[in-house]
């Protein structure tokens, strides 16, 4: 027998309970018949009833949970009553949020790699309206690179030079390293025929300059274990090892055909004349006079014309 619905079965004691008798009407007999129709038709509408006594019961139920949630929201204080609607505003917004960017995830990227960015120009008058310059994405992203130009690495700790004053003398109380215990700044001379200076105080660092000129004097500014940071008459330099420095003191010429005199005097004979750019041996020192050699000869120049030699320097 094929399943039987549980509102047929009630239609059909229903129909019991009034006198019909399903065997009479499986009989085929001529009451049987007609009273299984009869029955029949009497269970269907048992079982409307039935149907619209459920649908009657559950509405009756969503009515009084429709008016428990209306009571319980009346009886919620105006505090309560906020907070439930904020929290309401935030859980629709965590959940519409995630679901907006899912929909196109490459817009807002799209968006800000094409779209030219705007810079606010610089206001000279405060009631002027104000510009605006656009910058394409190539300028704006040379413009970052400008920026995130990173300065040459220095070590934490240096022992820094002593200042000079306005004439380029070094200061009656010299400064001396605590590495070396030696006068700070000072000179020194290139030992061999090359050597690299170097961006930072370790042989990791990238070589900024090459000195190629035997016995360039060079400027001591500051010490970092056996690492000198040195510079020429120009400037340029870096650090340097102190192995490829020498304490022998050189000089260059800074003007052309320097005349070199026999005494320390301008009236003196001159012997001799210095090109600009001469290396030279460093003698003795007055307050206004340097003897020097170089070439197989010596004589007086004026201190002047020569760097390697502090302005208040004597030299014995």
């Amino acid at each position: 027998m094929a399943y039987i619905t549980p509102s047929l079965r009630r239609a059909v004691k229903s129909a019991r309970r009034h006198g019909w008798n399903g065997q009479a009407g499986a009989a085929g007999g001529s009451a049987g018949p007609g009273f299984g129709k009869a029955s029949l038709a009497a269970a269907g509408r048992e079982g409307a009833r039935l149907a619209s006594m459920g649908r009657a019961e559950v509405t009756g139920k969503a009515t009084r949970l429709g008016a428990g949630a209306v009571g319980f929201w009346r009886g919620l204080g105006p505090a309560a009553k906020g907070l439930s609607v904020l929290a309401a505003l935030a859980l629709g917004v965590m959940v519409l949020q995630p679901a907006q960017a899912r929909i196109n995830p490459a817009a807002d990227i799209a968006d800000q790699a094409g779209a030219p960015q705007t810079v606010l120009a610089a206001e000279t008058d405060e009631s002027a309206p104000r510009e605006e310059a656009v910058l394409s994405p190539d300028q704006l992203a040379a413009q970052m690179d400008s920026m995130a130009t990173r300065p040459a690495p220095r070590p934490d700790t240096l022992s820094v030079a002593a200042p000079q004053n306005a004439e380029g003398e070094a200061p009656a109380a010299a400064q001396r390293s605590p590495l070396s215990r030696q006068l700070l700044p000072r000179y020194v001379s290139l030992k061999g025929s090359e050597g690299n200076a170097r961006r930072g105080p370790a042989l990791s660092q990238r070589i900024d300059w090459v000195f190629r000129q035997s016995g360039m004097p060079l400027r001591v500014v500051a010490e970092y274990g056996h690492w000198r940071r040195v510079e020429d008459r120009d400037g340029a330099g870096g650090w340097m090892h102190y192995a490829l420095l020498s304490p022998v003191r050189t000089a260059i010429v800074q003007h052309d055909m320097v005349e070199l005199r026999a005494r320390p005097d301008l009236n003196a004979g001159i012997v001799a004349m210095a090109e600009d750019g001469a290396v030279v041996r460093l003698g003795s020192c007055n307050p206004e006079w340097c003897r020097i050699s170089g070439g197989g000869t010596s004589g007086w120049v004026p201190k002047a014309a020569l760097w390697g030699v502090d302005l208040a320097e004597l030299r014995d």
